[in-house]
């Protein structure tokens, strides 16, 4: 993706289901969690670099002994900052205590971080916050083990603010109003209601403090405690939980907006947010690694019982169509097949846009994660020009000489490398030119395979705010000396802000937003900026439910075409040479590739969750207001 974005979090969960001997004994080491978690961690950097967390849980320890272990990590490679720690303070107990290398029971007592349950998080730091108190697990503490709480996820709620107050009206004062914090007291809440109950119903049949703590930890009702906690969120999630004694969740929101998949055989049990991470870490066969259904959770007990439970009601299914595009890995046996039919199904406009000059076409990518999407987009075309030449040859009816039917069989579509991401460039100077001229050379080209009389088509992941095109890959593809540059997009213009773990909080960023208020100055229409302005402010103080997406008639005026046309000229400085032009997925097309999951809001504005439409209407108030804030 040329622009920057970024985006959700990765969460892994496993809890081993033999004894740590059985381990030792099988795969030689009683770390096998510990070093099966750094892999599925690994496999999920790409959904977020700006921090990593690890805690663990041992089972049945003694009295006085820890048993929970955490190390989180802001630095600049988390994952292996995280990992050495854990390695380094392993390394010393076995190099001081020689004498428990293979006694596997001393080394659970002695070494932190060995554990039956194991939870891991990879992070994109949002709103900018990025201290170490911001990275997860977070952890809420009790010296009663059943009432402890680990916490991690990939989430982001839109009502944030009316969960910190419904916290504060159960007497709580919570410590920071991030929907983080908030979500964890609430689920600690009730999981200490749950708790006290339990101690009452055992305490009134005459057993004592420590005669009920077993039985609390065997009689907790983890489904009951996620359905109270969960019945005012609003927001896409996929979040992990560990209690202190022994029992694991995972659940996902109603909408199945963020993603979440499980597995398990008679070793593990396994959680993560993407399927190829448990396929690669496990070996794991990819029809027996099930996604997790919208709004249930997989509840592990203690005792290694497995449940799915209904923890709310299903809303309509709204999987995050920008995880097929370009956020999980394609290495997923569906997602790799979907963003070759995105390339695919963009051929026949391409074809359009280059006049069907198919010989005088260089096609590209914008590297890396575009590159799938080339393929299909090749694949198409291959297929187009293969038919043009079973005409040809049909046409001559016997009658071509061997040089033409040598010269027809010869044609192919003509594909290069163009553009090369040569490094991350660090703008650690702020002033505009400066960092305009920095921006401008994140990309190099491919000289020498461009001829003056050749269209380029160059295929992008998604174009969303324009910044990279125009700074710096348009600049470079003119160098080339093209007669037309045509940009093509595998993801539909990005229209609206998300608010469920995208980083897409401002809609003057977006660059199809700003082709839209340029369209209404140019046709005179630009009043409508300030009605959609006042009717949003009407609706401020509405309940969500009852909110209406006015930014929606921002676009209705004009085409999929205009606006992109329009597009195409706000990235083009008058310095390009080439003709430009710009084209998009369609929804109905993106629909196509992507069956399974129809999230599309940042396309369309037809938000999964009511407080969807309060936040783009926030966003749009905020852009007329001319105010810096976040609409969530």
């Amino acid at each position: 993706m040329s622009d920057q974005l970024k985006h959700e979090c990765g969460i892994a969960l496993i809890r081993l289901l033999k004894p740590l001997e059985y381990y030792k004994e099988k795969y030689g080491t009683a770390f096998y969690g510990i070093n099966k978690m750094y892999l599925m961690m690994e496999k999920q950097h790409n959904r977020g670099q700006d921090g990593a967390g690890f805690a663990s849980i041992k089972l049945d320890v003694k009295p006085g002994q820890r048993y929970i272990s955490r190390v989180r990590s802001n630095a600049a490679q988390p994952i292996q900052d995280i990992f050495s720690q854990i390695n380094e303070r392993i390394n010393t107990e076995l190099l001081e205590n020689p004498e428990i290398k293979d006694d596997v029971a001393a080394q659970k007592a002695q070494i932190p971080y060995i554990g039956e349950l194991l939870m891991g998080h990879v992070r994109y730091g949002t709103f900018g916050k990025n201290s170490i108190e911001s990275v997860h697990p977070f952890l809420r503490q009790n010296n009663w083990m059943h009432r402890n709480l680990i916490m991690a996820g990939n989430f982001n709620m839109t009502n944030v603010f009316k969960l910190f107050n419904k916290l504060v009206e159960l007497g709580q004062h919570p410590k920071d109003m991030a929907d983080t914090v908030t979500v964890m007291e609430k689920v600690g809440h009730f999981q200490d209601r749950e708790v006290r109950k339990l101690y009452k119903k055992f305490k009134s049949k005459g057993l004592s403090k420590i005669e009920a703590s077993p039985k609390i930890a065997e009689e907790i009702d983890v489904a009951k405690i996620l359905r109270k906690s969960a019945r005012d969120w609003d927001g896409g999630y996929a979040m992990g939980g560990l209690m202190g004694h022994g029992d694991a969740f995972l659940l996902r929101d109603p909408a199945g907006i963020r993603p979440a998949y499980y597995y398990k055989n008679d070793e593990v049990v396994v959680v993560a947010s993407e399927r190829p991470v448990i396929q690669t870490a496990f070996d794991a066969p990819f029809d027996e690694v099930k996604e997790l259904d919208p709004g249930k959770a997989i509840i592990i007990k203690k005792n290694g019982e497995v449940s799915l439970d209904q923890i709310t009601a299903p809303l309509e299914r709204k999987a995050c169509s920008f995880e097929r595009i370009y956020f999980s890995r394609g290495s997923d046996a569906e997602i790799y097949q979907e963003r070759k039919m995105l390339g695919k199904l963009l051929f026949p406009k391409i074809l359009e846009s280059i006049d069907n000059e198919i010989d005088n076409t260089v096609f590209s990518y914008i590297p890396n994660t575009a590159e799938t999407s080339f393929y299909g987009m090749v694949e198409e075309g291959h297929a187009v020009l293969n038919q043009q030449k079973r005409d040809y040859i049909i046409a001559g009816e016997g009658k071509l000489t061997a040089k033409q039917v040598d010269d027809t069989l010869s044609r192919k579509l003509r594909t290069e490398k163009i553009a090369i991401k040569d490094a991350k460039l660090r703008t650690f100077i702020t002033e505009d030119s400066s960092r305009d001229d920095l921006v401008a050379h994140v990309y190099d080209v491919t000289y020498g395979v461009v001829q003056p009389e050749d269209n380029l088509v160059i295929i992008d992941d998604s174009i969303v705010r324009g910044t990279t095109l125009k700074k710096s890959i348009l600049k470079m593809m003119d160098r080339l000396n093209p007669k037309k540059i045509v940009v093509v997009s595998s993801a539909p213009q990005i229209r609206y802000p998300d608010c469920y773990g995208i980083d897409m909080a401002r809609l003057e960023g977006l660059v199809a937003f700003r082709a839209a208020l340029a369209l209404h100055k140019d046709r005179d229409t630009y009043d409508t900026v300030e009605r959609i302005y006042k009717k949003c402010k009407l609706q401020t103080e509405m309940e969500d439910v009852d909110v209406v997406n006015h930014v929606k008639e921002l676009y209705d005026r004009f085409t999929d075409q205009e606006i992109s046309d329009k597009i195409g000229e706000l990235l083009s400085d008058e310095d390009i040479n080439a003709e430009v032009k710009v084209i998009y997925q369609t929804v109905d097309d993106l629909h196509k590739a992507c069956p399974k999951n129809l999230g599309d809001w940042y396309f369309t504005g037809n938000y999964p969750t009511d407080g969807g439409n309060r936040v783009v209407n926030r966003a749009y108030i905020n852009f007329f207001e001319g105010n810096d804030e976040r609409a969530y």
